[in-house]
């Protein structure tokens, strides 16, 4: 593979990285992909060692992205209802207020769905809060696969 593919590769990759911190793109399969096409590309076994890594990595942070936060939610007593109402908020609030829309509109609708739940000012913002550090926890986690799945990719470009 040429210097310039590996460098778009790169890009992509790092657009990835974007997506993940950002929800705008789906970060985590951007990065797959862009590893995909590099071993495609570049062929032989450790292409393909480094592909199937990234692919492990990426899957195993993906289950405990969903299955960790989700967890220590249910454990605070914030139902998922509250949490689905708080990112249709956020996908609305993107587009109102673009980017930070989508962190203010699901901590909004987050609250409101609580505070009509529990009918207390106090306990909505604890159980909001809860629900946001379980987000962020998530956000963690698959931004953790993405660094370690690039980091394989780099250390493979770098070394052979």
């Amino acid at each position: 593979m040429s210097s310039a593919a590996e460098v778009v590769v790169g890009l992509v990759i790092l657009v990835g990285l974007v997506g993940v911190v950002v929800p705008i793109i789906p970060g985590t399969l951007l990065i797959l992909a862009a590893i995909l096409v590099w071993a495609l590309m570049t062929g032989g076994a450790t292409a393909w060692t480094v592909f199937a890594l990234a692919a492990l990595v990426l899957v195993i942070t993906g289950v405990v992205k969903y299955t960790w936060p989700g967890q220590r939610m249910r454990d605070g007593g914030v139902p998922n209802l509250s949490v689905m109402i708080g990112g249709v908020v956020g996908i609305v609030g993107f587009f109102v207020v673009p980017v930070v829309g989508l962190f203010l509109g699901f901590v909004l609708g987050t609250y409101v769905a609580e505070w009509v739940r529990l009918r207390n000012v106090n306990i909505a913002w604890a159980s909001t809060l809860h629900a946001v550090k379980a987000v962020g926890l998530s956000m963690v986690v698959e931004l953790f696969g993405a660094l370690v799945a690039a980091g394989l990719w780099l250390g493979a470009v770098v070394l052979v």
